[in-house]
């Protein structure tokens, strides 16, 4: 027995579509090979907006993933069948991959470098659940990423969040967590997760874990190598106008760019956001898929250079 009920073969550079049941209410659609290929959520977001500006009756809510669209639909109103015949024609309605114009926003946050937040969720791991992880030192988790992507000091890694935009490419596990990647190859770092994870993370705290960066939006667990902290990016309280019409900041399709603080500056900026005083730096903007191609495509020797180097140096390094 399969959960598959439905599929596509891929068509030039239009993505294979794998059609699961999950559940008596929702169709996950699977796009492509699973591999980390931002053409395939290039593609997840201009679905998704499809769906949006033109709705389908019975379709409740369409969730993207990197990969993937998890599709809630009413059955007494729109049986799988019905909902699989809508969803190609969103998928037929659009143009080639590496032609796409996304709708996106280009979002500038804050970020403090090592502020004494994330030491505290890092020191609180060594204290309570395992002292010798060798992803911590001094209480901190940056010189284990700088050491396991063969950098050569920190201020590269603070260049390396800073000198790129990154793709949010999806929004979950809690709300409003933004899953977010490199824009630029050059500036593509990874790490492992903790093992054990950590029990406590400060909202706002922004670490990586793969390929992956991201902002906690609420306290909670974690297992991202932490690295700094920017503004709240989420509030189901609005106590911020940016809030109001969604407690959600960043969106799948937005874009996201680091600007270095100082930690005194980030705590004055933390508390004008709950005085609803601090000014979100928010560009309403286009996403070119061909531009961004392009311009990878530039970039390309000189990232695969730098990859090479960088795991050269890091090679050995102590996994936790």
């Amino acid at each position: 027995m399969t959960a598959i009920i439905n599929r596509r073969p891929a068509e030039g550079d239009r993505p294979a579509i794998v059609y699961r049941a999950a559940g008596d209410r929702h169709v996950l659609v699977e796009y492509g090979e699973m591999a980390l290929d931002l053409e395939l959520n290039f593609f997840v977001t201009a679905v998704t907006a499809h769906l949006a500006e033109h709705p389908v009756p019975g379709l409740v809510e369409a969730a993207p993933g990197f990969r993937s669209l998890l599709l809630h639909h009413e059955p007494a109103i729109i049986d799988r069948k019905a909902l699989i015949d809508a969803v190609n024609e969103a998928h037929r309605a659009q143009r080639s991959v590496r032609s796409l114009v996304l709708p996106s926003r280009l979002i500038t946050l804050p970020i403090a470098f090592d502020d004494s937040e994330s030491r505290e969720a890092v020191r609180r791991y060594a204290t309570t659940i395992r002292q010798e992880a060798p992803n911590i030192r001094d209480n901190s988790n940056i010189d284990y990423i700088v050491e396991y992507n063969g950098l050569p000091g920190r201020d590269a890694l603070y260049a390396t969040v800073t000198g790129t935009e990154w793709w949010n490419a999806y929004t979950g596990f809690f709300p409003g967590l933004p899953f977010m990647f490199p824009l630029d190859p050059r500036n593509a770092i990874t790490v492992p997760k903790y093992n054990p994870t950590r029990t406590w993370t400060a909202e706002g705290a922004v670490g990586i874990g793969g390929p992956c960066v991201a902002i906690y939006p609420v306290e909670a667990p974690g297992g991202y190598q932490l690295f700094g902290r920017t503004v709240p990016v989420y509030d189901v309280l609005a106590r911020h106008e940016v809030f109001r019409d969604d407690p959600i900041l960043i969106r799948p399709g937005d874009r996201v760019r680091f600007e270095p603080v100082s930690e005194d500056q980030l705590l004055a900026a933390r508390r004008d956001v709950l005085e609803n005083r601090y000014e979100y730096v928010i560009e309403n903007d286009q996403f070119s898929v061909t531009d961004y191609l392009a311009r990878a495509a530039e970039v390309r020797a000189e990232a695969d250079t730098l990859r090479s180097a960088r795991e050269a140096a890091a090679a050995g390094t102590e996994v936790p």
